[in-house]
């Protein structure tokens, strides 16, 4: 139903544009003032009034429209003052259940009768809902064609809506980032109450593997976080060795040395390592470079086990090339022809050029690339679950298994999961320490291209 009334918003809208298009210009056909807006931003005007309104009121009234039903629901089934919140929940569910047509058991008398009213209740609101949105639409369109005259400032109306609308969209930006962080700050306070701080980020032990139930047999668990975001630097220092010298290089010579031809192909294809999905990535770090370094590290006389760093972080440094190559191409591309051209005039070779002055010229935003791309590398997560390790280890082999923060919150949710326990809650301060990280690698990035960025 809401899809054919937010249809409905839209063929409404649109209908109202072109009318009131056309009316403003016949209104203007005998107008003996100067106009003050063109017939197009009434048209846009008559369309807001006409589909804003009433699109607003929808999206509250389908926000509040369940929880309603569904305390109108329970308050007519008797005996449910004597439930508590757990048993009227799943009393709900079973109503729900039942009245979406899922019989799980023959229900009782209370919860046919409960479905009944569900529905009666249901089809109530929707008739309503239609008849409130088309008063909504029928008042917006009146007002909307009212205000059609020579002298209404109906440009200004339209600017006013479109800035209320990008404020909107700010603050509805803003609060989602708030709400993320409060959600990782509440469940990692949770965390915390369970576990010492000191144990966590101090400790050098991982193994969060504890019973969740009575009749589970498991470990105490250890939550020390050292061996994760170790095996998580290890495998984002690799990455880095693969993907900042290519980086640098390829976006040296498309810049200097490549022909426009050349450059017109490469770069598009460079940029399509950005584009595929990280999963197709750890297909192939397990499917064939870990086969690879597993021969490479046996021929060389050392053990390598089957998922090792090396894989992983070679594969993420394919990954991460482009938003190096982009980024610092974009920082040599900034730097003036003329510094090129005096360094060519007073004998410098190309070599020289670029070592001398578009390198330092362009380093801060090679540098700023390079942290946010790190920062990239740190909060990869299906790469480093395919070809990664499970167990903490703090090794610099890179033939040997690590895990990272990724991994283990992926780990640490897998299944049926209560939010009561600490093996639960240590995947939101995990969270909550990969925010940290790669919100101050950010932070430095930016900070670092903004003092040291030179205007030409």
């Amino acid at each position: 139903m809401s899809g054919y009334l937010f249809g409905l918003m839209a063929l409404g809208a649109i209908a109202i544009y072109f009318f009131a298009t056309s009316r403003a210009s016949s209104v203007y056909a005998g107008a003996q003032v100067k106009v003050h807006s063109r017939p197009i931003y009434h048209g846009l005007n008559a369309a807001i009034w006409t589909g804003i309104p009433a699109f607003v009121f929808l999206i509250l009234w389908l926000l509040g429209q369940n929880s309603i039903i569904n305390q109108l629901v329970m308050a007519s089934v008797p005996g449910v003052e004597t439930l508590d919140t757990a048993g009227r929940s799943i009393l709900l569910s079973e109503i729900r259940q039942v009245a979406s047509g899922n019989l799980f058991k023959e229900p009782t008398p209370q919860v046919l009768a409960a479905v009944e009213h569900m529905r009666s209740l249901e089809s109530i609101a929707s008739v309503a809902i239609v008849a409130v949105v088309a008063s909504f639409m029928v008042i917006g369109a009146f007002f909307g064609l009212k205000m059609i005259s020579p002298r209404y400032r109906a440009r200004h109306s339209v600017e006013r809506s479109v800035s209320y609308f990008m404020m909107f969209s700010s603050l509805v930006a803003i609060l989602t980032t708030f709400g993320i962080v409060a959600s990782l700050v509440y469940e990692a306070l949770q965390f915390f109450a369970k576990v010492p701080v000191t144990e966590f980020l101090f400790g050098l032990r991982w193994e969060p593997q504890i019973a969740m139930r009575a009749d589970q047999v498991a470990g105490q668990g250890a939550f020390g976080v050292i061996p994760v975001l170790f095996g998580t630097f290890v495998i984002s220092g690799l990455a880095m060795l693969v993907a900042t010298p290519t980086g640098i290089l390829s976006a040296i010579y498309l810049t200097e040395y490549s022909g426009p031809r050349f450059r017109a192909v490469v770069k598009p294809l460079l940029e399509i390592l950005a584009g595929i999905p990280t999963v197709v990535y750890g297909f192939f770090a397990v499917l064939t470079v870990a086969p690879l370094v597993r021969s490479l590290g046996i021929n060389l006389g050392l053990e390598a086990a089957p998922n090792s760093a090396l894989a992983a972080g070679a594969v993420m440094g394919v990954m991460i090339i482009p938003f190096i190559s982009s980024l610092s191409d974009d920082a040599f591309a900034a730097v003036p022809r003329a510094m090129r051209e005096g360094s060519y005039a007073l004998g410098a070779t190309k070599g020289e050029t670029i070592r001398k002055v578009l390198l330092p010229a362009a380093l801060p935003g090679i540098v700023g690339g390079v942290l946010l791309a790190l920062s990239r590398a740190i909060g990869e997560t299906m790469i480093v679950v395919m070809a990664a390790g499970l167990i903490a280890k703090m090794t610099l082999n890179p033939f040997d298994s690590v895990t990272t923060v990724t991994v283990q919150i992926v780990t640490l949710l897998i299944g049926d999961s209560e939010f009561d326990n600490p093996k639960t809650l240590a995947a939101f301060a995990l969270g909550l320490v990969l925010f940290i990280i790669t919100l101050g690698l950010n932070l430095i990035a930016l900070q670092t291209v903004r003092k040291y960025r030179e205007k030409y």
